[in-house]
C-alpha cells in the first residue's frame, strides 16, 4: 500500500466523516478526496510524472493536507518546506530537490519569484488565498476532475523528503519512504487505541515530520478529524479545544508549558483532552504530572528525528510511565546504546542511541557520503547519547554532535555561522545553544568584531533575518575579545 492507496481506502471507508476543520469550516473525507485527485490531475497536466519532486510551502490549512496527497496520488515526492524559509534558504531547498513545482501561499510567492531565474528546473507555481477566495489553487480544485488513476507503487518508492540541517551548514534532503511513513500512520491506534472519533489538534507545523505523522497521517489512516491551526496563541489554542471538542494534542514540550501556566485556562471547558504526547524536544519531568493533574489527561513524552520519519520511541497509555524517558521503542523498531566503536553497551550505561527499523530513511538526497555517515549495517547513529534500562525503557543524556534545539526545531550552529561569517564586520564566530526553559535551547552568537567596522546586536539580528528562518536567528549576541572553550561556557 502507498499513501496514496491509504487516503483512498480512508475516503471510501470514512466517507463521510470529518476530514479537517479549519477556521470553522469542515471538509468530509470525501470532499478531501475529491480536491486531491483534482490537484493530482493538474500536477499531472503539468508534466509532474513518477518519482518528480514537488515542494510545499504552506501554513497549516487544508491545502498543505490537498497538496501533500495530490502528490502521493501520482507517485510524485512531496518536499515539505518550512513557511519561515527565506529566499536565501529557498534557492537551496527547491534546487537542491530538483522541484519541478512550488505550491505555496500568494504571499509567500515573492521569495520564489526573487530566485526563480536561478533554479530553472522549477518552472510551476501554484498559489493559494484560502479555499473560500478567488485563486489558483482553488480554481483548479473547482475544475476538477474528482477522479484520478494511481500508478503502482512500491514500500521502497520515496514519498517526502524533508529538509534537516546537516554540520556542514547546508541541508540535508532526508528521503523517506512510502514503507517509513505507513509504518508511522498507525502509530495513534496501535499506541493510544484511537478511533474515527478522535480529534487531533494540528498546531506545530504540518512540514516538520512530527506534525505531519502525530497530527495528519495517523489521523487520516483511522478516519480521525484534523483540526487545523495556524494562530498560535494560547487563547486561540484553548478556545479551539472547547469549540471542537479536541480530543488528543501532539506538540512540543512549549506548548504544554504554556497551558500549565495560562492563567486564563479555567475559564475554558477542555474536558474532551483523552491524552497527549510531547517530542521535538526534552519536557522538564517535573511538569508532566502537574499537567496531567491540571488538565485531567495523560501526558506521555516521544523522541524521534526526520531520519526515523521520524517517531522511535513514545511513552505508551497502558504502561508504567517513568520520569525522564522517551518510552521504549515503537512497533517495528529496535534501539541499542553503543560505545565508539559500534558495541552495544549493558544495560544503564550511556552510549550512542541507534536505530533500526522500518521507519529508517531511504538516505540524503544525492549524498551518499552523508548518508554512509549516519546509516551503518542498517542502523541509524542518532547522535544522541541515551542509557536504556532493564524495562527497555530509553533515557536521553547528551548529544555528541553540536546542534541546537529550539522549541522542537533543530539548528546545527555551522549553518548560523556561515551567515554570520559573511558579514563585514564578523571576524569570528560561534554559536552555541543556551538552555531556556520555554523553548529548551535558544540560539547564542558569539562575535569578535571587525575593528574597523563596529556593529551592534541589532544589526546583526537584523542581517540574520534576512537569510535565515526566524528560529535560526540568535536570540543572544554576545561581543568577546576573542573565541575559546572559555568563552563558549
Amino acid at each position: 500500500m502507498s499513501l496514496g492507496r491509504m487516503l483512498e481506502e480512508s475516503s471510501y471507508r470514512y466517507a463521510s466523516n470529518v476530514a479537517t476543520i479549519y477556521d470553522g469550516k469542515s471538509l468530509t473525507y470525501e470532499a478531501l478526496h475529491s480536491a486531491v485527485n483534482a490537484l493530482g490531475n493538474e500536477l499531472r497536466n503539468l508534466g509532474i510524472q513518477k518519482g518528480d519532486k514537488v515542494a510545499i510551502m504552506l501554513p497549516n490549512c487544508p491545502e498543505f493536507v490537498i497538496s501533500y496527497f495530490a502528490v502521493q496520488k501520482i507517485g510524485a515526492v512531496a518536499v515539505t518546506i518550512s513557511i519561515l524559509s527565506t529566499s536565501y534558504e529557498l534557492r537551496h531547498l527547491l534546487g537542491n530537490s530538483d522541484a519541478k513545482c512550488l505550491i505555496t501561499e500568494t504571499p509567500l510567492a515573492k521569495r520564489y519569484e526573487e530566485i526563480r531565474e536561478e533554479i530553472p528546473l522549477c518552472n510551476h507555481i501554484i498559489t493559494t488565498s484560502g479555499l473560500d477566495t478567488v485563486s489558483q489553487f482553488g480554481e483548479i480544485v473547482e475544475r476538477g476532475p474528482s477522479t484520478l488513476e494511481m500508478p503502482d507503487m512500491a514500500d521502497d518508492d520515496p514519498a517526502v523528503m524533508i529538509y534537516t540541517a546537516g554540520l556542514t551548514g547546508k541541508p540535508l534532503g532526508a528521503v523517506l519512504t512510502n514503507g517509513n511513513m505507513l509504518s508511522q500512520s498507525d502509530l495513534l491506534w496501535s499506541v493510544y487505541n484511537a478511533t474515527e472519533k478522535d480529534r487531533g489538534l494540528a498546531v506545530i507545523p504540518l512540514f516538520h515530520a512530527f506534525g505531519a505523522v502525530a497530527n495528519m497521517l495517523a489521523a487520516i489512516r483511522i478516519g480521525a478529524s484534523i483540526v487545523l491551526l495556524d494562530r498560535i496563541t494560547l487563547d486561540a489554542i484553548f478556545g479551539t479545544i472547547e469549540k471542537e471538542k479536541v480530543t488528543y494534542i501532539a506538540a512540543v514540550p512549549r506548548l504544554f508549558l504554556g497551558m500549565i501556566m495560562h492563567n486564563d485556562a479555567e475559564k475554558y471547558d477542555v474536558s474532551s483532552i483523552d491524552f497527549c504526547i510531547t517530542g521535538g524536544s526534552t519536557m522538564p519531568p517535573e511538569f508532566i504530572p502537574m499537567f496531567e493533574d491540571k488538565f485531567k489527561c495523560i501526558l506521555r513524552e516521544g523522541y524521534g528525528l526526520t531520519e526515523a520519519s521520524p517517531v522511535c520511541s513514545v511513552g505508551r497509555r497502558e504502561m508504567a510511565h517513568k520520569p525522564g524517558s522517551i518510552g521504549t521503542v515503537i512497533p517495528g523498531v529496535e534501539a541499542k546504546a553503543v560505545d565508539d566503536r559500534g558495541n552495544e553497551v549493558p544495560r544503564g550505561e550511556i552510549g550512542e542511541l541507534v536505530i533500526r527499523g522500518c521507519n529508517v530513511m531511504k538516505g540524503y538526497y544525492k549524498n551518499e557520503e552523508a548518508t554512509a555517515q549516519v546509516i551503518r549495517n542498517d542502523w541509524l547513529y542518532t547522535s544522541d547519547l541515551a542509557r536504556i534500562d532493564e524495562d527497555g525503557y530509553i533515557f536521553l543524556t547528551g548529544r555528541k554532535k553540536r546542534m541546537i534545539i529550539t522549541s522542537g526545531f533543530n539548528v546545527y550552529p555551522r549553518e548560523v555561522e556561515m551567515v554570520l561569517e559573511l558579514h563585514p564586520a564578523v571576524r569570528e564566530c560561534m554559536v552555541v545553544g543556551k538552555a531556556d526553559f520555554m523553548r529548551g535551547e535558544i540560539v547564542k552568537a558569539l562575535i569578535v568584531r571587525n575593528p574597523d567596522m563596529p556593529v551592534n546586536e541589532r544589526e546583526i539580528t537584523r542581517y540574520c533575518r534576512t537569510y535565515l528562518s526566524s528560529y535560526k536567528v540568535p536570540r543572544e549576541v554576545e561581543f568577546v575579545e576573542s573565541i575559546d572553550m572559555q568563552s563558549i561556557s
